[in-house]
């Protein structure tokens, strides 16, 4: 009888065994997925725009974007601040400050004008958005060839500044640089005549800084002496 009763004892422990290894399993399934459903802080998430509207004259860089913004987790991100980049360009080009959020991607002289202000996305949901980017004396002249533009954000969760969309803008789109109107800029192919009229607005408006140069004194494309690399935000 004492060997049976010792058999009993065993596989009443091993049962045990098996049902606490299946309940803490269940409880930790149960844990992560209400993490991963409701506490979990996704990241945003942006594409590259087919469209834009530009103004350059005298020594202010106007552009204005359409973007849809996605918050990937259920968490909601609040956005504090964003800036316009050139990473490739030469350290003189200053970022572009963003200074209103528009209504509308054509600009008009009806506009209400706006403050930039935080804003939130909320958690698994898009938004489309009007940005608006400014900088007084940027040096950025534009010539008419595709410059690799970046966006950077500040976010409510995490600190500094952080990269949020990199992406081409066809400045060789831009005919009539001192008129603030919308250009295309999806990656298509532009006609001798469209390329002959961006060609001659973009070099009349070199012109009008006397030396071709632009306000920082140095030519657009062309690194400072130095070597110094253009830092963001």
């Amino acid at each position: 009888m004492v060997p049976l009763k010792v058999a009993a004892d065993q596989i009443a422990s091993s049962s045990l065994t098996g049902a606490s290894v299946v309940s803490v399993c269940a409880l930790f399934f149960t844990v992560a997925s209400f993490w991963w459903l409701n506490a979990r802080q996704g990241r945003l998430k942006a594409w590259e725009p087919h469209s834009f509207a530009a103004i350059v004259h005298g020594s202010t860089a106007r552009l204005r974007l359409p973007l849809v913004l996605h918050n990937t987790g259920p968490k909601p991100i609040v956005v504090q601040d964003l800036i316009l980049t050139f990473p490739d360009e030469p350290a003189s080009h200053l970022p572009l400050l963003w200074v209103s959020p528009p209504s509308r991607l054509q600009p008009g002289p009806d506009e209400e004008a706006k403050l930039p202000a935080g804003f939130v996305v909320p958690g698994r949901e898009a938004q489309q958005l009007f940005l608006e980017f400014e900088a007084p004396f940027s040096g950025f002249l534009p010539e008419a060839r595709d410059y690799k533009a970046q966006i950077q954000v500040r976010v409510g969760h995490r600190k500094g500044w952080r990269p949020l969309l990199t992406f081409s803008l066809r400045a060789a789109n831009i005919v009539d640089p001192g008129r603030y109107t919308v250009y295309n800029n999806a990656p298509v192919e532009l006609t001798k005549e469209d390329q002959r009229r961006a060609d001659a607005a973009l070099l009349e408006l070199l012109e009008e800084h006397g030396d071709g140069s632009p306000p920082g004194g140095r030519r657009q494309g062309h690194p400072p002496d130095d070597g110094d690399a253009r830092t963001s935000g």
